[in-house]
């Protein structure tokens, strides 16, 4: 006799919003002339043609999860809620040193216990007892420079579906521990740091669907590969593409949300380089709105550069409260994604 094969679906929630948002860097940091004492260069020809001025940097003991958590706790507390909250940790990193535990796995465990994974518990405290708990679901994604936009996009739809009611999404990158300090090309432009949203499930959606995608033929421009495992680029190529392309995409991404591109009141793109976010916003028309150019003091931070931006805009009071803002990420893969976000109410 044949038995219904329907499955039963959990009941999820008409979209997410989001709630909290927090952010962290290293106390270092290392100007232009700076570098210019490791490599020939000058702080004008690193003005002129990226925009930075100086740039955060990760001691050699500070891991990325240790940046991710402190930028995890920044957020929770902006929302008013605990580690006991969350239901899903999802944490966009492409210079993650371990391949298990996981980065997210170890941000979950440390927001709990106060330590990472392995690590004592600080003397005159007692360790909680972790043997009756369920955590949250924990996974990482590496989409590098995107590696943000894309967790928002997989957070929302896990609230949607009712897999998840709470989201922490962080960005987090020590990606000077990769960077090659020959290379003038490249060595001006990194920097560290972790930004993290919180996402909650709501009546109404504010977070817009996901859209992304990559570019095939660019699939080898942004890079850390092996023998080298250094962060490399075809800067040319990516120069390119922002300005011939990137305004496309976007436009495609605020479409998705049903609004147009009138409605949108702040950009954050990818701080790749400042001389891409103009023009990009320049294509948009949004030279007259709020764009996020956290690129001349924080560097390139890879998947943490919207998050961190994001953070540390809203908590400066430079980004108003409840209207349209647009993310969008582009880099390593050759990947982009972006999504249309209600900021959070004060």
């Amino acid at each position: 006799m044949a038995t219904s094969s329907a499955l039963t679906l959990p009941p999820g929630a008409a979209g997410s919003r989001i709630v909290g948002l927090g952010h962290h860097q290293p106390p270092q940091t290392l100007t232009n002339d700076d570098i210019a004492q490791r490599v020939e260069t000058n702080d004008e020809w690193i003005r002129s043609r990226t925009g930075i001025i100086t740039r955060h940097v990760a001691a050699d003991d500070v891991t990325v999860a240790d940046m991710a958590t402190a930028a995890a706790r920044h957020a929770l507390d902006d929302a008013g809620l605990t580690a006991d909250d969350v239901d899903l940790v999802i944490v966009a990193t492409a210079t993650n040193d371990d391949r298990s535990p996981n980065t997210a796995g170890r941000v979950a465990y440390a927001l709990r216990t106060g330590v990472q994974p392995g690590a004592s518990t600080p003397e005159g405290e007692e360790a909680p007892d972790l043997r009756n708990v369920v955590g949250p679901a924990a996974l990482d994604l590496n989409v590098a420079c995107s590696g943000f936009a894309h967790g928002v996009g997989v957070a929302d739809q896990a609230i949607r579906t009712g897999s998840a009611r709470t989201a922490l999404v962080i960005g987090a990158e020590k990606l000077t521990a990769y960077t090659d300090w020959t290379d003038r090309s490249t060595c001006i432009l990194t920097a560290d740091g972790a930004g993290a949203a919180v996402l909650q499930a709501a009546d109404a959606p504010a977070v817009g669907p996901v859209v992304w995608g990559t570019e095939p033929e660019l699939t080898p421009a942004v890079r850390i590969e092996a023998p080298e495992v250094k962060f490399q680029q075809d800067g040319r190529s990516v120069f390119k593409w922002a300005i011939t392309r990137a305004a496309d995409r976007a436009r495609d991404v605020v479409a998705a949300s049903g609004l147009s591109l009138d409605d949108i009141e702040v950009l954050v793109a990818h701080q790749a380089n400042l001389r891409i976010i103009e023009p990009l916003a320049k294509a948009l028309g949004m030279e007259g709105k709020v764009v996020v150019t956290d690129i001349t003091e924080s560097g390139n931070t890879s998947a943490a550069s919207i998050p961190l931006g994001l953070s540390k805009w809203w908590h400066a009071g430079k980004i108003p409260a409840g209207v349209p803002a647009l993310l969008f990420g582009f880099g390593g893969g050759f990947a982009w994604a972006g999504q249309v976000v209600l900021t959070p109410e004060r």
